[in-house]
């Protein structure tokens, strides 16, 4: 697994090297919505734009935009090898072979096409968007964030000699075993890499996830890219994300239609998957509405997925939920997802699995401190805990630029990056979130959203990624 990360930075042609170099290089949820998409609303027209919340880094200014264009053109031009089609076809995933249904398999073969671009730097900005048939458009998400990040890692790179990219990457080394190494040895400790989307580089990911499997061992659970889990013969993990219950309201009608979209998805959903993957995202127009106005079914659910919310509330919220409904919280599944770094993955792990590892305590921690102040601990397994490690794991070079003082701005600091649904059948969407910083759709339609479902159990946190 040794790569020589500044050499090949230094002396390779970047302008000729793909970003992504297959269509299975992104997230594994992308291929379960997609077929979801394909089987329940084929006809529906949708629009993806992609929105820098990171205010301070121009992206116009850093990736120039024939690179972008050559890169969005070569993934237009992949197609699905036969090879990858027989693993999802014969592959086991969540203990379940023929997850993906032939005939959505031989469309992936003959008539899946990603659509056009459109791209623009105006105004000094850069302008992305994506549309055309939904269950066409939908895989641009991840290919554009990869490509955009990785681009903005390359201008950086081409500044630095060969010396400074050794220290770059020498760092960055250091710091991943320093995070790996609080981890080794935490009993019941469940990880995967969820980092695809905002990563420093498809091989330093690839570097990353071989690294946790070959130090972490049955503690690292898997990989949310779907060609890395195919290269290297691990488990693929992902169920669905935020796109789907802004559709599903976008074409509500009215107001009570708006509300029931976010259960009648779930019906569909599990119509159309089972078992591990019945794990819901309650968070896209709040958690605490969700959960209160539930049918009794959504109860019988494997698990939730904590996204926008501080996942040690979330988890007490989910957790109380369920005794609430009379279910046995120890069955069910908790995964955090937003902005995890070694501290909070081991707060959530000690909290909710009932593990503390030698030389933690979450009293170290500022979102564990209440837990353990107001006497909640107990030294059990209170829900079965994982956590998704996205951005600080696959792209965490802070401090590592050699011509970059210690905490001050680099160049190779991650940014907060994301490519949204923005329209479903021509309507709007509207995603309210459990954190307002990350609110997106125009005023009007933000304030209708909040009149329907509510504000109850939100609260503003930093966005870190």
């Amino acid at each position: 697994m040794i790569v020589n990360l500044a050499e090949r930075a230094h002396n390779h042609n970047w302008r000729v090297d793909p970003i992504v170099r297959s269509l299975l290089d992104t997230d594994f949820y992308k291929l379960l919505m997609l077929q979801f998409i394909w089987k329940h609303f084929p006809e529906v027209e949708a629009r993806f734009t992609i929105t820098n919340r990171t205010s301070g880094v121009n992206l116009a200014e850093r990736i120039a935009e024939n690179d972008l264009r050559m890169q969005l053109e070569y993934v237009r031009g992949l197609r699905f090898r036969r090879s990858e089609l027989i693993w999802l076809a014969g592959n086991t995933f969540y203990g379940t072979r023929g997850i993906f249904e032939p005939n959505f398999l031989e469309w992936l073969d003959g008539q899946f096409r990603l659509p056009e671009y459109s791209v623009r730097y105006e105004d000094g900005l850069l302008h992305l968007d994506f549309r055309g048939p939904w269950m066409q458009v939908t895989l641009w998400e991840v290919y554009a964030l990869a490509i955009l990040s990785e681009l903005k890692t390359r201008a950086a790179l081409a500044e630095l000699s060969e010396f400074e990219l050794d220290i770059l990457y020498a760092r960055a080394k250091a710091r991943l075993w320093g995070k790996i190494e609080r981890l080794r040895g935490v009993p019941g400790l469940r990880v995967a890499d969820f980092g695809t989307r905002r990563r420093h580089s498809f091989l330093w990911q690839e570097y990353v996830v071989k690294a946790m499997r070959d130090s972490l061992g049955t503690s690292f659970t898997g990989t949310s890219n779907t060609y890395l889990a195919y290269k290297h013969d691990l488990e693929a993990i992902g169920t669905n994300a935020h796109e789907l219950p802004m559709a599903m309201a976008a074409m509500a009608e009215t107001d009570e239609q708006l509300r029931a979209s976010q259960y009648h998805l779930l019906e569909l959903w599990q119509n159309t998957y089972q078992r591990e993957l019945r794990v819901m995202l309650p968070d896209t127009f709040g958690t605490t509405q969700f959960l209160r106005d539930a049918p009794e079914w959504v109860a019988d659910w494997t698990g939730q997925r904590v996204d926008s919310k501080d996942p040690f509330v979330a988890g007490e919220e989910y957790i109380a939920w369920l005794v609430e409904r009379g279910r046995d919280p120890r069955g069910k599944l908790m995964i955090a997802s937003d902005g995890l770094d070694v501290e909070v993955i081991l707060g959530l792990h000690a909290q909710f699995s009932g593990v503390i590892h030698e030389g933690f305590s979450a009293r170290d921690f500022e979102r564990a401190e209440d837990f353990l102040d107001g006497q909640k601990w107990k030294p059990e397994r209170r829900i079965r805990f994982s956590a998704g490690w996205g951005t600080l794991l696959t792209n965490d070079f802070r401090d590592c630029d050699p011509r970059g003082a210690k905490g001050a701005e680099s160049a190779f600091d991650p940014i907060s990056l994301v490519c949204k649904l923005a329209e479903a059948n021509g309507r709007a969407t509207v995603k309210l979130s459990d954190n307002p910083a990350k609110v997106a759709g125009a005023a009007e339609d933000v304030a209708r959203y909040q009149r329907v479902f509510g504000m109850d159990g939100m609260m503003s946190l930093p966005t870190v990624v």
